[in-house]
């Protein structure tokens, strides 16, 4: 197309690692050099990612993930966790909040992320916990260049580790003060803990027999058992200036286990899309797409401010169906046929005007109106509140209250198997390290809320509705391509544009990585303190003077945001041929994609 990029589109036949960081990357593909498949690559990309990127996940997180193996089955990799059993409305009441803080203790869920690499490692890796775990436990214990983003985190919240966290400033201070940006940096605790659970397994026979023994080691082993230990007694800072105790116990540890899914899926120009079910984000971009094939985009430039308007009001259309609807299926009725239909997506996309919309305007399903007047209530009750960024002072609550983001894997190789993953939690903005294991927990309860008849109302054994969303979609001709993003509540809408840049310009990965990118902040944001912004929406600076105040004519809130800032998106894909491609975005300067 002739396009700006700022990188190569990378092409091959071998194989296709990228992610969020070069490192993990580099390891990814390794893995694929050594013999190993996409998911073995995978997982030892996402342990290698807890390593370098402790601000944004960890082992403590979660993670889903979109398979494709390559006789073409396409599945969901659940590695949510839920809710303990001691997590329950009343008990959560009595601590005194009506709304579950973004860190502290109160805010963890069982953790999930270890059990869905093991699960994916057993059934469909080829090689054993050591090989894929070597190199998160080499850049534990020999260090790894700390990034800037890290070092910064680690300041900024370093007089509060020392007064409140004490265990986290043993893991992330060096001498009492914040790493130097680029400097080595190791995590012994870390190392210790995978050393642990690779000799652990070693004393079983044959590869998947140690996988399900490392796997006890986490769940029912010395992992849970110094979770349990030390949330037993703990009391911690909180994002509120309240010290609270956790819930989580090592027999909620024990009694999960993560598993497989079908998808939810759309077909939108040629390709089906594939998403998790309604306890993540991604029904939001399936149902984005219903709309949109109603509204000429074929007609329309890519950047145009047409365009970029029509984008927004659907996706402000579907959050606000997410925010009424979506949920736990095991655990409500989820109506997510009915918003993923044909006709509701036509109905919906007649209520996009030429006007932007500052109304919060979940559907209304028969039966369900319930859900969408208490939606549109939150919306109201959130968009009237202030939130004063001191809040805290003098307790530091106004440190502990920053939450982390997200990383993303997607990997090929060269027969075809193919995965998109989206690591998340475990953060160590939002959390204290667990003495001795190198890792904290995660806040995703903070996804829950505190009112009873809800999707989404905290309950015991409930998943959280969570923003993590991967991609995966196949085209009629045979094409398959992952995708995704981090960044919480965009990573629906920055995934949207990038596919419809796709799909409607004909460019390639890297060019529509590479194009400007916006979302909308109009609609009930899913992380503490959910502040809304009606009719905002922010926008790259490239995307031109003139198409940015035609959006303002069109009575969008403008916010026009620091040059190249906006998205972290990867992707892969691979043509019927073989050939593979990967693209990942300069954004950041972190991410990259390596393949040959």
């Amino acid at each position: 197309m002739g396009q700006f990029t700022t990188r190569p589109e990378i092409t091959g036949t071998f194989g296709v690692a990228t992610s969020t960081h070069w490192i993990a990357s580099s390891v990814g593909f390794g893995i694929l050099e050594r013999g190993g498949n996409a998911f073995d690559a995978a997982v030892a990309m996402a342990f290698v990612l807890h390593v370098v990127e402790p601000h944004l996940n960890g082992p403590g997180g979660e993670v889903p993930a979109l398979i494709r193996t390559a006789d073409g089955e396409v599945k969901v990799l659940m590695g949510q966790g839920c809710a303990p059993a001691g997590a329950t409305i009343d008990h959560y009441r009595a601590q005194g909040v009506d709304m579950i803080p973004g860190s502290g203790l109160l805010a963890t869920v069982i953790p999930g992320a270890f059990d869905a690499w093991m699960l994916l490692l057993r059934d469909h890796g080829t090689m054993t916990v050591a090989e894929v775990l070597a190199p998160a436990i080499h850049y534990a214990r020999a260090g790894h260049p700390i990034l800037e983003r890290v070092s910064d985190a680690i300041a900024g919240l370093k007089e509060m580790f020392k007064a409140e966290w004490p265990s986290s400033a043993q893991t992330w201070l060096v001498d009492g003060e914040a790493p130097k940006p680029g400097a080595l940096f190791c995590n012994p605790d870390l190392a210790d803990t995978w050393d642990r659970i690779v000799a652990e397994a070693g004393a079983a026979s044959g590869r998947e027999a140690q996988i399900d023994l490392a796997r006890d080691a986490f769940y029912r082993g010395f992992v849970a058992e110094a979770i349990g230990a030390y949330l037993d007694t703990a009391e911690v800072m909180d994002g509120e200036g309240v010290r609270r105790k956790g819930v989580l116990t090592a027999e909620d540890m024990a009694g999960w286990s993560a598993g497989y899914e079908q998808p939810a899926s759309v077909a939108y120009g040629g390709w089906t899309v594939n998403k998790t079910g309604a306890w993540g984000q991604g029904p939001v971009m399936l149902q984005a797409l219903q709309m949109l094939k109603h509204k000429g985009l074929d007609q329309m430039a890519a950047g145009s401010d047409a365009f970029i308007h029509a984008t927004v009001e659907a996706l402000k259309l579907a959050m606000a169906d997410r925010e009424a609807y979506y949920g736990d299926p095991d655990h409500s009725n989820i109506p997510l046929g009915t918003l993923l239909s044909d006709d509701y997506g036509r109905s919906r996309a007649k209520l996009i005007l030429d006007q932007a919309s500052l109304d919060q305007r979940p559907g209304r399903l028969e039966g369900l109106d319930h859900l969408a007047d208490a939606a549109v209530a939150r919306a109201d009750q959130i968009a009237a509140r202030t939130v004063g960024a001191d809040s805290g002072e003098p307790t530091m609550a106004h440190l502990a209250n920053r939450r982390g983001d997200t990383v993303h894997i997607d990997v090929i190789d060269r027969w075809g198997n193919m995965i998109s993953a989206t690591p998340s939690g475990g953060w160590l903005q939002s959390s204290p390290v667990v003495p001795g294991l190198g890792f904290p927990l995660n806040s995703r309860a903070q996804m829950y809320w505190l009112d009873p008849g809800l999707p989404t109302s905290l309950a015991p054994g409930r998943r959280p509705r969570t923003t993590l969303s991967p991609s995966l979609a196949v085209h009629e001709d045979g094409t398959a391509m992952v995708f995704g993003t981090p960044g919480g509540d965009q990573q629906d809408q920055w995934q949207l544009i990038f596919f419809l840049r796709l799909v409607h310009s004909g460019a390639n990965l890297q060019e529509a990585i590479d194009a400007p990118l916006w979302h909308s902040q109009h609609f009930t944001p899913s992380f503490y303190p959910r502040v809304a912004l009606p009719g905002r929406m922010m926008i790259e600076p490239n995307a031109g003077e003139e198409t940015i105040a035609a959006l303002r004519a069109r009575g969008h809130d403008v916010d026009v945001g620091e040059p190249w800032s906006i998205g972290r998106l990867t992707a892969a894909s691979r043509s019927p041929d073989g050939l593979l491609r990967a693209a990942a975005t300069p954004r950041l300067m972190q991410a990259y994609a390596v393949g040959r």
